[in-house]
């Protein structure tokens, strides 16, 4: 699977996406291959007929799995965990929802830098939070 992982990343990158996720699982009675996928705007169905056509046709020439199974790919949604540092650097000039043992923020994030992120709040007030303080970060839709 990790190959494949591999493999998919630079074929969606080539196109000007970024890759989140592949998941295979058994949903029911079918397997289905999740491709999960993000840019630096949105993504929508074009954007993954595109990258769903792409992979298709690897897939048809790499045939990695013995059982039948449907393809799917979409968007790694709109308040997505941000998993690492580089998650989070592309995550800059976005609403994020960060949680540590002490409280919980949402805001612009405005900078990650030296270790600190600094999220401008609601109220306009800026706080910084140290990354090693962070238990969860996602994006967030602020209203």
């Amino acid at each position: 699977m990790e190959k494949l992982k591999n493999d998919f990343k630079k074929i969606v990158e080539d196109l000007g996406y970024y890759l989140y996720d592949v998941i295979y699982e058994k949903k029911g009675n079918d397997f289905v291959l999740e491709v999960l996928i993000d840019n630096d705007t949105f993504i929508d169905v074009d954007d993954c007929v595109i990258v769903s056509k792409v992979l298709s046709e690897e897939l048809d020439v790499m045939d990695p799995f013995k059982e039948p199974y449907n393809l799917e790919v979409s968007s790694s949604g709109a308040e997505r965990e941000l998993r690492d540092s580089d998650e989070i650097k592309r995550a800059i000039g976005k609403n994020v929802h960060i949680e540590t043992v002490e409280q919980k923020i949402e805001g612009k994030l405005k900078s990650f830098k030296d270790g600190f992120l600094e999220v401008l709040q609601k109220n306009k007030r800026t706080t910084k939070v140290n990354y090693i303080d962070v238990s969860y970060i996602r994006l967030a839709i602020i209203f």
